[in-house]
């Protein structure tokens, strides 16, 4: 009983919050974005044969893309992660492009604790949209029962994303990205919902 207050008391210490990433910190960003890819591609596939995941190219890509909004994840003023997002002001259908949480602070909360900032951060927003690999269940896992997205699409080479011309092949051409399938999740933000996060 005592551990468990304790616990309870502690994630009332922790705070989760978005800090709005420099120029400057987007190399380190990367290398840190793409080792937790890596982690749970060894995790789901038992290889990373494909090289860097995400490729240095798409990433540089979502860094730069117009809307891109980039985020620093902190727990209690430490680094956990990051997330870029493209930020539509004129739809307000946005984008989650990269979300990660680092390995060694998994299970503690952080990820939907950062989920419910970026909610907060864009109450104006009407749709939420993203990808993740087929593969990824722990993905798969937070973002349907954690977050409440649905899975809307599943693309694949015999249903390509319409708005990729052609999926890029990693840099060692070991192994073509769009092997892995993805799927495409949404989020409808009810009005209630809106207006909640915005009191």
């Amino acid at each position: 009983m005592v551990g468990r207050i304790k616990e309870m008391n502690k994630q009332l210490e922790d705070k989760v919050q978005l800090v709005l990433a420099n120029e400057e910190d987007l190399a380190l960003f990367q290398k840190e974005l793409q080792e937790a890819f890596i982690n749970a591609l060894i995790e789901n596939l038992g290889d990373a044969e494909a090289g860097p995941i995400p490729s240095d190219e798409d990433i540089q890509q979502s860094f730069h893309a117009p809307e891109a909004v980039i985020y620093h994840i902190l727990l209690n003023g430490k680094k956990v992660g990051g997330v870029v997002l493209k930020i539509d002001n004129k739809t307000h259908r946005n984008w989650v492009d990269l979300l990660y949480i680092s390995s060694k602070t998994h299970n503690r909360g952080i990820g939907s604790a950062a989920w419910q900032a970026i909610e907060a951060q864009y109450p104006e927003t009407k749709v939420w949209e993203l990808f993740t690999p087929y593969f990824e269940k722990r993905n798969i896992h937070f973002y349907v029962n954690k977050c409440g997205f649905h899975i809307v699409e599943f693309y694949t080479k015999f249903n390509p994303d319409p708005h990729q011309p052609r999926v890029n092949e990693h840099q060692n051409n070991s192994r073509p990205l769009e092997e892995y399938g993805f799927f495409r999740f949404e989020k409808v933000m009810k009005m209630e919902t809106r207006k909640k996060i915005e009191n």
